[in-house]
């Protein structure tokens, strides 16, 4: 598991890695609160990048936080509440 914190930047190159971008999304631009849908961002690839998430920064995201995570902030802030949970465990 990562001592570091989960970042904005962290889930924009596993967004990258794990389902691409599409060519009229700016990623690099403020998409703290830009729904996934928009971002053109659905629940398989979400689920591919949970899925990066998880290996990398070794934890578990259950289907719950990923369906309550409409938005790059509120899927960062999750990652970080399950990895504060891990280490306080």
């Amino acid at each position: 598991m990562s001592a570091n914190p989960f970042t904005l930047d962290d889930l924009r190159r596993v967004l990258r890695e794990a389902a691409g971008a599409d060519e009229d999304v700016d990623l690099d631009g403020d998409i703290h609160d830009t729904e996934f849908d928009v971002l053109g961002y659905e629940s398989l690839a979400l689920l591919e990048t949970a899925g990066r998430i998880e290996r990398e920064w070794g934890l578990t995201l259950d289907d719950d936080t990923l369906g309550e995570a409409r938005t790059p902030g509120e899927l960062v802030a999750a990652v970080n509440a399950h990895l504060s949970a891990a280490r306080a465990a």
